[in-house]
């Protein structure tokens, strides 16, 4: 909750002298890049602010990145307060928002432009040591394991706080029993088999599903059978121990020229 103690000081320090903040609204778990309608706290805002008896007439906001995933949010929240005669105040701004003042345009622009870079990088970064993680170290990020592999135990978890607390790490490993299912889909659809050809032979020679074969982890589906797009998923997913010889599924074979 650190985020929202510093973000209640900056909000305090902006408004001292003019006023005090007699309401709090923080969400906590709902993506910046969500419209204030469909986050909790922000949507309660709104709902608070078109309330005649309200007990407030300014918004402050304690950061603008972590408000607004860019500026057309934003400009839509303020105008939307203005229309019930509220302002809305802004760090960045070093006071109220005035829409009509250019210099105001442009910093609502710079900082939409800003938050929207720092979404973008944060996301890079996550994907980039998550998939690092899994390529370098093996380790499983969460969620069913992939159908051809298995979870196994990696150790202690790598956090001396969640090893305290008896949490352990995982990593993927070959399932014995499905890798050659996986192995002989991507040497099929190498061999240019369609995917709705091998989701058809897989049928015929009777091989389970995966939701079939682990039912355990997978109750919510309820085909007996392979599909296309069950095929398609594993074709999609990149094996962490690819066959030698066998190159990623969307590497098609060229097709022959028509004479």
């Amino acid at each position: 909750m650190s985020s929202r103690a510093w973000q209640l000081e900056t909000a305090q320090r902006l408004v001292a002298g003019w006023g005090r903040i007699v309401v709090e609204f923080f969400d906590s778990g709902a993506s910046r890049s969500l419209p204030w309608s469909k986050r909790p706290q922000a949507a309660a805002l709104l709902a608070a602010a078109a309330d005649p008896d309200r007990a407030f007439d300014a918004v402050v906001v304690g950061e603008f990145e972590r408000a607004f995933a860019g500026g057309g949010e934003a400009r839509r929240v303020i105008e939307t307060l203005q229309g019930l005669g509220i302002r809305l105040w802004l760090p960045e701004a070093q006071g109220p928002v005035d829409l009509d003042e250019p210099d105001h345009r442009a910093l609502l622009m710079m900082l939409g432009h800003q938050s929207q870079r720092e979404v973008m990088r944060t996301r890079f970064r996550v994907r980039t040591a998550m998939a690092a993680q899994v390529r370098e170290q093996g380790r499983h990020q969460g969620g069913r394991p992939p159908y051809g592999y298995q979870l196994v135990d990696a150790g202690p978890h790598p956090n001396q706080i969640q090893a305290s607390w008896g949490r352990r790490q995982h990593r993927l490993d070959i399932d014995p029993v499905t890798a050659s299912h996986v192995r002989w889909i991507f040497a099929r659809r190498l061999a240019g088999t369609s995917t709705a050809g091998i989701a058809r032979e897989l049928n015929e020679r009777r091989i389970p599903s995966p939701g079939v074969y682990d039912r355990v982890r997978n109750p919510h589906r309820t085909q007996a059978v392979w599909t296309v797009r069950t095929v398609a998923a594993i074709l999609a997913n990149p094996p962490l121990h690819r066959p030698a010889g066998v190159e990623p599924a969307v590497h098609r074979p060229p097709r022959s020229r028509p004479r």
